[in-house]
């Protein structure tokens, strides 16, 4: 096992590399820490990490810009964020369900409890009264109410598939989730649980961080747009393809959204990701996460369009003058963004070169970079993660692997890839989990060289350069070394449930017939079947046995995405009775069968 892999492993181990304390005078532990995201106290004293690869939470004093202490937290740190106390601290762990509490003690962390929320929990919130919190549990669409003062889930809120972020308004009244996976935000009256409206986003994906200022009735969020046209260099450089967008929704009452478009001709933006606005509502800043850069711009007059809008591009009357719109590469992959109080400090947590980096948001300018710890030297793992983030791979720079695989995963709409010989035939996005331990490769299966699969992707669905032998190599290795996250639909301890172990019977059943195709460590044959859902447009006959690790995690299911399910896909697109005519399961050994498949 490499040193990387057993670092990311030892909190779930309950093993610590930091006793609890780090001095900054000590040398960090060469290990990457991967920022996700970066809070600031209130009194402006100290900014807190999240830190993805090494499952840890930094402190750093903004006095001096130095880390004075790091501590060891749960699996998949996703969010942060400062409790009005000034002290209190909540991180989110997704990959160990966990919301964690700690505080500032004598310019140190101290771990006060870990609450088991379940479910893959991402985006927090914390209400002005500092005795609750809101956190969004991916992985089965609800939010989560946290009690802070008796430190348990209070209660769970149904809102809708993948609500990772979220945002509180000033008084603390109003809820606004961005619910990914539909392509949607939801709106949530705290006080009595109710989704108050949802405001969709047309073709929307990918919804990043949200922000709603103190003195504003709006939720500003970032998300990409995925529009069904053929991969061709037109449709790319015209927005027709994949396009990102600022956007933001009325947090007092229903209304359309409103939105501009942030894609430069010859010079797009992509992944955008962080968002911030001054206390003045003079500037909003976002990250693109895929250009390695910040958007810096003027608030009060940005061209919101709402119905009918936005153009493809950005409007040209921003395009042209810097103080309305301006970029600020900072390199690697900004991520989570804090802006100070004094409006022009910006620290900005940067996944790839582990660090929080300052930036005058005014001068547009790096100021200082707060190194967290790492290798003085890159991986071929970590080199492949780069490319896999790195939107300037395609043709201009309009998107990335993530923005379709997201954290190496899916997203949540079937796309035209122009990989399997045709136009206009989408396919759901296959996750990338195992994904060099389960060839061949495509919907169609027709690619038998992973390392051609890559070269194609880059070239072909993205337009791109030809990568050279040594860039595939590392995306092959970053491949290799990808994890998919821990199943939430399991007991504590790993094993299943009763009822699904009474759904693995099923699935193991002649009946079912299941296992016939899904079999193996990870649940597909590797082979091409015809099972009667095919396109008359499909380049190539049949389809590849999908791996069903991971299958909750899905909001589309089988190639085209027509299934929303998996009680439609058994018991009407996929049924045995109509894959093997076997005939129709019982209605109990469906739901016996789909809490097996979730705990996958």
């Amino acid at each position: 096992m490499d040193i990387l892999r057993l670092f990311t492993l030892l909190p779930a181990m309950g093993l610590f590399l930091f006793a609890c304390t780090a001095a900054a005078d000590e040398q960090p532990a060469v290990m990457d820490r991967s920022p996700v995201d970066v809070a600031l106290s209130p009194d402006g004293r100290w900014l807190v990490t999240v830190n993805e690869t090494s499952a840890t939470v930094s402190l750093i004093t903004t006095a001096g810009r130095r880390r004075t202490d790091e501590v060891a937290c749960g699996r998949g740190p996703a969010d942060v964020v400062f409790c009005p106390d000034g002290k209190t601290i909540l991180v989110s762990c997704s990959w160990s369900g966990t919301v964690h509490v700690l505080q500032i003690t004598n310019n140190r962390l101290k771990s006060v409890a870990s609450l088991d929320v379940g479910h893959e929990p991402c985006g927090l919130a914390v209400h002005p009264s500092g005795t609750r919190a809101f956190v969004g549990l991916v992985a089965t669409g609800e939010v989560a109410e946290l009690d802070l003062t008796e430190l348990r889930v209070h209660r769970r809120l149904a809102v809708g598939h993948w609500p990772r972020w979220l945002a509180l308004s000033a008084d603390g009244r109003r809820l606004a989730v961005g619910c990914s996976g539909e392509g949607k935000i939801a709106v949530l009256d705290t006080q009595t649980g109710e989704v108050l409206y949802d405001t969709p986003l047309a073709n929307g994906i990918n919804l990043g961080h949200m922000i709603a200022p103190d003195d504003s009735s709006f939720a500003y969020f970032t998300w990409m747009v995925y529009r069904t046209n053929p991969i061709t260099v037109g449709n790319i450089q015209r927005g027709w393809v994949l396009a990102s967008r600022i956007g933001r929704i009325r947090m007092d009452g229903p209304a359309d959204r409103e939105a501009i478009s942030l894609d430069v001709p010859r010079r797009a933006v992509s992944d955008p990701h962080g968002i911030v606005v001054s206390r003045s509502g003079q500037r909003l800043v976002a990250s693109a996460s895929g250009t390695h850069e910040l958007l810096v711009y003027r608030l009060p007059d940005l061209p919101f369009v709402a119905t009918g809008g936005p153009g493809d591009l950005i409007e040209r009357e921003l395009q042209h003058d810097r103080d309305r719109f301006d970029r600020i590469d900072v390199g690697g992959r900004p991520l989570g963004m804090v802006l100070a109080g004094d409006d022009a400090t910006l620290y900005v947590a940067n996944y790839l070169r582990n660090s929080v980096q300052v930036v005058d948001i005014e001068q547009r300018r790096l100021i200082d970079e707060i190194h967290l710890g790492g290798p003085k030297e890159s991986t071929s793992t970590r080199r492949g993660m780069a490319i896999f983030y790195d939107g300037q791979c395609s043709l201009d720079q309009w998107y990335s692997c993530h923005s379709c695989h997201q954290n190496g995963g899916t997203n949540s709409r079937p796309m035209d890839t122009l990989n399997d010989g045709s136009e206009r035939t989408l396919k759901t996005v296959l996750p990338l989990y195992h994904v060099t331990e389960t060839g061949p490769w495509t919907w169609h299966g027709w690619q038998t060289s992973l390392e051609d699969a890559v070269r194609t992707s880059i070239t072909s669905t993205m337009q791109g350069k030809a990568p050279s032998d040594d860039d595939i190599a590392d995306v092959v290795a970053f491949f290799s070394q990808l994890e998919a996250p821990p199943n939430p639909f399991r007991n504590a301890d790993g094993s299943l449930t009763e009822a699904a172990n009474r759904g693995r019977q099923v699935f193991q059943s002649q009946k079912a017939g299941c296992a016939s195709c899904h079999l193996g460590k990870y649940l597909t044959d590797g082979e091409i079947y015809d099972v009667g859902l095919g396109s008359a447009r499909d380049h190539y006959d049949g389809y590849n046995t999908p791996s069903l690790i991971g299958v909750y995690r899905k909001v589309r299911l089988l190639h085209s995405g027509r299934a929303r399910s998996l009680e439609r896909l058994i018991d009407d697109l996929h049924s045995p009775e109509k894959v093997l005519g076997t005939g129709n399961l019982t209605e109990e050994e469906c739901a016996d069968l789909i809490k097996y498949l979730r705990s996958l």
